[in-house]
């Protein structure tokens, strides 16, 4: 079969676990070249070699992509390596629960610039490229807790979803004459490390019954839709959050 990604080149942020791991293995297989990016050095180099072993070319970057000058890094050794970037799948984040009355400034700006500041960098600095190469995809992983209220994270990740949403559209209507789409992927509960270590056994199976698909969503049911939204067959999407929640936030 005919690889839907051939010959381009994926940026994925966020790529040394769950739901980043499999999209990068995921674009891989269908004829992207590949670069890896994660804090966690160690995880990242693994989850790379796996990639190759199943026949992939991919590099991995370690880098911070909350801070400006270790994003410009990540974006030279990308560059360095195949030239340009076609796709970039905004996909770092980070979850805290703590209740808005115990916030501290530290912990919300921290997860501002995890969750947010990191898509407005990767994107302002993987931009020009696109430009230059006739056009791109961008995809923002927002969350349901985006278009609602966040199940496990507290205020700060609910904001910070939320306004990765209004940049996406916002993106979107202002690179479309650039042939560059934007949108945004919007996960309810899906079965992942974070998730895991976040919640309780008896909690998650709590949430599982209360959904109208009762289980969790796979990290592969959400590559898939990276996937879709990466390749040509969503030329004509732009600007749309697309839910993937098992039907617990229908709207």
């Amino acid at each position: 079969m005919e690889q839907k990604l051939h010959g381009k080149v994926a940026l994925i942020t966020g790529a040394a676990q769950g739901m980043g791991k499999d999209i990068a293995r995921l674009l891989a297989r269908q004829g992207a070249k590949i670069v890896m990016n994660d804090l966690n050095g160690e995880a990242l180099q693994a989850a790379a070699e796996d990639i190759r072993r199943d026949g992939g070319e991919v590099i991995w970057v370690k880098a911070d992509v909350s801070k400006r000058e270790e994003v410009a890094s990540m974006i030279d050794q990308a560059t360095e390596a195949y030239s340009t970037i076609d796709i970039l799948v905004n996909n770092a984040g980070l979850l805290r629960s703590t209740p808005f009355v115990d916030v501290e400034d530290e912990e919300w700006d921290l997860v501002m610039e995890v969750n947010l500041k990191s898509v407005y960098l990767s994107t302002k600095a993987v931009v020009p490229f696109m430009i230059a190469g006739g056009g791109g995809k961008i995809i923002n992983m927002s969350s349901s807790a985006g278009r609602s209220v966040s199940t496990l994270g507290g205020a700060h990740y609910t904001t910070s979803k939320a306004a990765v949403l209004g940049l996406t559209r916002h993106l979107a209507k202002e690179l479309a004459s650039r042939n560059i789409r934007v949108n945004a992927v919007c996960p309810g509960l899906i079965d992942t490390e974070m998730v895991r270590k976040t919640c309780p056994p008896e909690q998650i199976a709590a949430y599982e019954s209360s959904f109208p698909i009762q289980r969790l969503g796979t990290t592969r049911e959400v590559a898939d839709l990276v996937l879709f939204l990466a390749s040509d067959d969503s030329s004509y999407i732009t600007g749309a959050s697309i839910d993937i929640n098992g039907g617990d936030l229908m709207i």
